[in-house]
């Protein structure tokens, strides 16, 4: 239900009016930003989408990614011990070790602007582009009580600022999806390494460590069997029973190759997961998820938690409201 204000031009806006006013804004404003999810995963998160979105992997993403699986694993320990520690009312030692290991990949940043800028519809600066538009603010100024206002002085909105602290709160949501984007990754990436040991080799390789003595084991076996003097038939039942030794240099040597591969599988395996992720709606609900978490740590319910962004945007309303009734005054005629 919107609010009503007395048809009184020389007033400013009361506070309980602006809080009003910014609470059904904000309401509008993120129920556009779930309207924008489905298409934005169709957009993003197809094939050809997710393809257009890894090129960006291209680059030092082939060191980054890898780098986040081995950080995979303390991450997870980070994660378990920061919940155990709020459990017992720790908080100072869960927010400590609540923080994200994983390198910022191009692909995560890429991401990260089009979520913000396409789906927030949020101002965001990334290098050399940014983004102004603000949906938030443009809900706000909607509002049919701004409008009135805004229709005695409109050119005084023009320099409508960011809010510091929803960035911040954006910022670490958007960090922790990108996140599990990287753990899905990683999940995709040993599954392949899975299914190829089990498929060629007889046997599970949970990771390159394990793959790579497969794949040498295999070499070894394939040489041997190729100059077994009784011929390959023959040799191929006999080093079946017998299997062929591995030098620690063939192994050794087909494990760095191995990891190599896994490198650029992880760093591109978010193209093979990304539709499977989208056809099971994963990422519709995670982002969907993102935007009740924003709606939530965006009302006045969370003061307690420091999240003080919808008092600023109440507190600029109240100032923008002086404002525009101060210009009406200005340019009334005497």
């Amino acid at each position: 239900m919107e609010t009503t204000l007395p048809p009184t031009e020389n007033r400013t806006l009361a506070p309980t009016s602006a809080e009003a006013i910014v609470a059904e804004a904000a309401a509008a404003y993120f129920e556009e930003c779930r309207s924008r999810v489905r298409p934005f995963v169709d957009r993003t998160f197809s094939l050809p989408g997710s393809a257009r979105l890894h090129r960006h992997a291209l680059g030092w993403d082939l060191l980054r990614a890898p780098a986040n699986v081995a950080l995979s694993v303390p991450q997870v320990g980070l994660k378990v011990g920061s919940g155990a520690a709020r459990a017992l009312g720790r908080n100072r030692l869960a927010g400590w070790l609540d923080r994200n290991l994983f390198l910022e990949t191009a692909v995560a940043r890429e991401l990260r602007w089009r979520i913000t800028t396409e789906l927030l519809r949020q101002p965001c600066r990334d290098g050399s582009r940014e983004a102004r538009e603000d949906g938030l603010a443009e809900a706000i100024l909607a509002h049919p009580e701004v409008r009135a206002l805004l229709a005695r002085a409109a050119e005084a909105t023009a320099g409508h600022e960011q809010d510091p602290v929803f960035r911040q709160r954006l910022e670490a949501a958007l960090t922790e999806y990108a996140g599990t984007r990287a753990a899905a990754a990683e999940i995709t990436t040993g599954l392949v390494a899975l299914g190829t040991g089990a498929l060629a080799f007889q046997q599970a390789t949970p990771g390159a460590f394990a793959l790579g003595p497969a794949i040498a084991g295999s070499l070894a076996q394939g040489g041997a069997i190729a100059s077994f003097p009784l011929g390959s038939a023959m040799g191929g039942f006999w080093y079946g029973l017998f299997p062929a030794h591995v030098s620690p240099l063939l192994a050794a040597g087909t494990t760095a190759g191995t990891m190599g591969v896994a490198a650029i599988a992880t760093a591109f395996a978010g193209i093979i997961s990304d539709p499977v992720q989208r056809a099971l709606g994963l990422h519709e609900r995670r982002l969907t998820a993102l935007i009740d978490n924003l709606e939530s740590n965006f009302r006045p319910g969370r003061r307690e938690a420091g999240f003080v962004t919808y008092d600023l945007y109440v507190a600029r309303l109240l100032d923008l409201g002086d404002i525009l009734v101060a210009v009406g005054r200005l340019f009334r005629p005497a």
